[in-house]
């Protein structure tokens, strides 16, 4: 269910947050879904289990998931589809504005880009 590239850039523990984030935006986790267990997963994907404990912490600070002590993490019951999509995209977004503003792209040239991305229907 969760796939990890180790050959990515992208640091293990933002791939599977990533993962969670959207499995829960295609409605393939449900809200009150439980999550695999911190060592299970570990042991699943061949991950130390602390990685997967701070994947953990961070989708319940982000309200995406919640703890029951004794039991376990599940899916919170408000992380609709539609609001994590919103989340997702919002944080692509602002990585890309992020690298466009370090490559010194100006504000008023992202403004543009955006426009005109949306003028020709989504393609530039």
């Amino acid at each position: 269910m969760f796939s990890l590239n180790y050959d990515s850039r992208e640091p293990i523990y933002e791939q599977l947050y990533n993962n969670v984030v959207k499995l829960v935006a295609l409605g393939v986790l449900k809200p009150d879904e439980q999550l695999p267990t911190v060592r299970a997963l570990a042991k699943d994907v061949g991950v130390n289990p602390n990685t997967v404990a701070k994947v953990y912490q961070m989708l319940e600070r982000d309200k995406i998931t919640y703890s029951v002590v004794g039991k376990g993490s599940f899916i919170a019951p408000n992380a609709s589809p539609d609001s994590l999509k919103t989340l997702t995209a919002a944080r692509l977004i602002g990585e890309a504005l992020d690298k466009a503003l370090e490559l010194g792209v100006t504000k008023d040239d992202i403004n543009t880009i955006v426009k005109e991305y949306f003028e020709k229907g989504g393609t530039l």
